[in-house]
């Protein structure tokens, strides 16, 4: 999106400045525009160039550690029915998603379920003849059953971007991109940030860089959390074979070897690697597209015909691998929204709503409180405390 505003005058302070528009950081916008002066720095010449703009774009409420899976729970409602005008067509699409398991893997399958099943009524747990109905281009030699979540939808990532960055901007907020932070410092009670654009001041300074998020925190003078950058490969082919595939659910192995499903008329598919990386363009990288390959043609009846496209992402975790959001323990007026891993679209409102509550000081919503998480369970003083 080209940044065709005028630079905001140096003397004006900011109530907070967002460092990263990408979804974490456009959510947030929206969500505290309507009561903040907000100003959101994007170190691209475009919104959503890295992880957002590469998402595999599914809402899945079985997906992800005990904190994730809450958090898209709390999630749904938005994704589901947004606010008024927020978009013009649906933000979710029914898929479906699909985890399979060869007899070896029986264990941990049943722990899957057995894990995700009280909180997931229409859960179904699929014999190997229900499963290949379902998924014909599964080997029956190469599984045995799988557990199925109907309620599993595609997400339209770019209208829930765009929605929440016209949405922020409607509100007041200002954007700016090709404004990478080089500089920031403490005086007069305010933030002074020194960006590619020119300078800001704001009072509080939100962390939503993503994988440069260890990063921004260096540039400020806090201190790291250990967020650790992992590039994941994904590429779009067409099939030897003619599927009739427009129905079929996200299909994922139970160890996570690799997933597929269907997009417009191709079907795309990963290698679910998770290769660690420095913040950077990732790329996709040959031998993971091999190995894809390899996996789709042991376990599936697939075989690539034609690769369409490839890309990489990186996913970037806390070594909990739980989202980190909350102020920092040593430096207050600093704010982090990082560490959503591979689950940052899906849980998007959620955390946006409970980082928009921290920082105008009121209680965690209901909807999130109702899924048993805590502000505390995100808070990055847990790794202070460590």
């Amino acid at each position: 999106m080209p940044n065709n505003a005028q630079p905001a005058p140096a003397s004006e302070v900011f109530d907070v400045a967002i460092i990263g528009a990408g979804m974490a950081g456009a959510s947030l916008a929206f969500e505290l525009a309507p009561h903040l002066r907000v100003l959101l720095l994007e170190q691209e010449t475009q919104v959503g160039y890295h992880t957002t703009g590469r998402s595999a774009a599914l809402f899945s409420e079985i997906y992800g550690n005990a904190a994730i899976r809450a958090l898209s729970r709390a999630s749904r409602q938005f994704l589901h029915s947004p606010s008024a005008g927020f978009c013009e067509q649906p933000l979710l699409t029914p898929r479906g998603s699909l985890f399979f398991a060869s007899e070896q893997q029986f264990d941990s399958l049943h722990a899957l379920h057995d894990e995700v099943g009280p909180r997931a009524s229409r859960l179904q747990w699929l014999a190997q003849k229900a499963l290949l109905a379902r998924l014909p281009a599964l080997r029956a030699d190469s599984v045995a059953a799988g557990v199925f979540e109907p309620d599993a939808c595609d997400i339209d990532v770019h209208a829930l971007h765009q929605g929440y960055l016209r949405g922020a901007r409607a509100q007041g907020a200002l954007v700016r991109c090709g404004a990478m932070l080089t500089a920031a410092e403490q005086a007069a009670g305010h933030w002074v940030l020194q960006t590619r654009a020119g300078n800001f001041n704001a009072d509080l300074l939100v962390n939503a860089a993503g994988p440069w998020a260890d990063e921004v925190a260096g540039i400020v003078g806090a201190g790291a959390l250990g967020l650790t950058p992992l590039r994941r490969t994904a590429m779009v082919f067409e099939d030897k074979e003619a599927w009739a595939s427009e129905h079929w659910p996200l299909a994922v192995d139970i160890d996570e070897q690799f997933y597929f499903k269907p997009d417009a008329g191709r079907l795309l598919a990963s290698p679910a690697d998770e290769t660690p990386s420095p913040p950077c363009d990732a790329q996709a990288d040959e031998y993971d597209i091999a190995v894809l390959i390899d996996r789709l043609e042991t376990a599936t009846l697939l075989s690539p015909r034609r690769i369409c496209g490839r890309w990489a992402g990186l996913r970037t975790f806390a070594p909990d691998r739980t989202p980190v959001v909350g102020f920092d323990s040593a430096r207050p007026c600093l704010f982090w929204l990082a560490g959503q891993g591979g689950y940052g679209i899906q849980t998007a409102p959620a955390l946006a709503q409970l980082a928009a509550s921290q920082i105008l000081r009121r209680s965690i919503p209901q909807a999130i409180a109702d899924q048993g998480l805590d502000a505390q369970t995100l808070s990055p003083s847990r790794f202070a405390a460590a």
